[in-house]
């Protein structure tokens, strides 16, 4: 039986440790001896490994990615709000057994003091393929995992705008250089969830030359499905009358990864747009801030605060009209996509991935990027569509046939025998 050892920092905490487990399960029901290993683990699943195995080194584990944070606020610019990733801690995984006795390695998210370059070159010893799916931008970037409009990944990085003192030999140009080193010694096979991450990587200087295949992240569309909506608004005490926005983590107006000014923005278009039919939408929110920590929006809203149960997010989806996403930059947002596969179309942006999952008059709206016009004329369209039950249809219809647990299984298992048959074919590395 083919066994495929996942690598990921954390256990499910973010859309790339979902994506981790939400592919590990599609395998095992494929067939597949699958397993993950994180860096620290925060729940208590115990199929889920850690490379932890006692209290002292998860305590270490810890201690090293606070010790990251505070250790890069001497190096980052206040004024930037980006993530960025340093390289002064890492840990060895080439011992653990299950790593040892895997046929492929398929890496995840390894950033937060986990596997620095060093320690990802260390996986060459073992002679095994492996496979890397780009959550973000950092495997290519001198640090940052959001790219904006900066070109640097083009070539070795340096002059960073993140960096407080940004120069030709800065710290963003060093990463680069030990990212380089690493990946020359390794058997890397990228996978890219979106057609923009793939674009991106065969233009980067880090990892033109690697083989690189786009597949989606998957989820479980058994959990994330359609409900009767008027019992699903009622679950939540939400209005059956009313046209229901749901929009996820709403952070400060200052978090431009996130776009909150122009959702803001747009939302006080349509009002004005609506003019007294304004009384007939109601807006929804979830994510980790509290009601106190989050500006005042133009219409009725209802916070739900953070969400851990998928099964009531699901609730939310389906009770939803229409979900928003004002992300400027996103890879392949997991909100979209289960937004979709609840039978709610999606009003967003232009930009990342999600024109690989919205498609635009289909199963939601694509605003021209960075226009608070164009994105409340996607809410007034959504609005007013004359058949609201074929675009519920259809959204979940596209989920169905892209993204379903049992379509991506199968492109990875596609993508694991080619690299092992490639492995086989080159002989072992000298």
């Amino acid at each position: 039986m083919l066994k495929v050892v996942h690598i990921n920092t954390y256990d499910g905490n973010g859309g790339a440790g979902r994506a981790c487990l939400r592919l590990n399960r599609g395998l095992i029901a494929a067939g597949i001896d699958s397993k993950v290993v994180v860096h620290y683990k925060f729940g208590k699943n115990p199929s889920i490994l850690t490379f932890n195995t006692n209290i002292i080194q998860k305590a270490f584990t810890a201690a090293t990615i606070i010790a990251e944070r505070v250790l890069a606020k001497r190096e980052l610019n206040p004024s930037k709000r980006t993530p960025f990733s340093f390289t002064w801690f890492g840990r060895s995984v080439i011992r653990h057994p299950d790593v040892k006795a895997a046929d492929v390695i398929h890496l995840h998210w390894i950033n937060h003091s986990f596997l620095n370059p060093a320690h990802l070159a260390e996986l060459a010893k073992l002679n095994k393929p492996i496979v890397w799916t780009f959550h973000d931008s950092n495997a290519f970037t001198g640090g940052c995992h959001v790219r904006y409009t900066c070109d640097h990944f083009l070539r070795e990085c340096g002059h960073c705008p993140l960096l407080k003192n940004p120069d030709a030999n800065d710290v963003s140009r060093k990463i680069w250089a030990q990212k380089d080193n690493a990946y020359k010694q390794l058997n890397i096979n990228v996978v890219a969830p979106s057609s923009w991450m793939l674009d991106s990587v065969l233009k980067s200087s880090l990892m033109h030359d690697k083989p690189a295949v786009q597949i989606p992240n998957t989820l479980e569309t058994d959990i994330f499905r359609p409900m009767d909506k008027a019992e699903a608004k009622r679950k939540l005490g939400l209005p059956d009358d009313k046209f229901i926005f749901l929009t996820g983590f709403m952070p400060s107006r200052k978090d431009l990864h996130k776009g909150a000014s122009y959702l803001m923005e747009s939302l006080e278009l349509l009002k004005t747009r609506l003019g007294a039919k304004a009384d007939s939408v109601e807006l929804v929110v979830f994510g980790n801030r509290d009601a106190k920590n989050v500006p005042e929006f133009p219409f009725t809203t209802k916070f739900l605060g953070t969400i851990n149960d998928d099964e009531k997010l699901a609730n939310c989806y389906a009770a939803a009209d229409a979900f928003l996403i004002p992300s400027l930059e996103d890879n392949l947002p997991y909100t979209v996509m289960e937004s979709l596969s609840c039978g709610t179309p999606v009003v967003a942006f232009t930009t990342g991935g999600i024109p690989n999952m919205v498609e635009h008059g289909y199963n939601g709206y694509l605003a021209e990027y960075r226009s608070s016009e164009s994105f409340a004329d996607g809410m007034d369209w959504v609005i007013h569509h004359p058949d609201r039950n074929t675009l519920q249809q259809q959204s979940r219809q596209t989920v169905m046939e892209k993204f379903s647990e049992r379509v991506i299984a199968q492109k990875h298992l596609q993508l694991y025998k080619r690299v092992l048959g490639k492995t086989q074919e080159e002989g072992p590395h000298v």
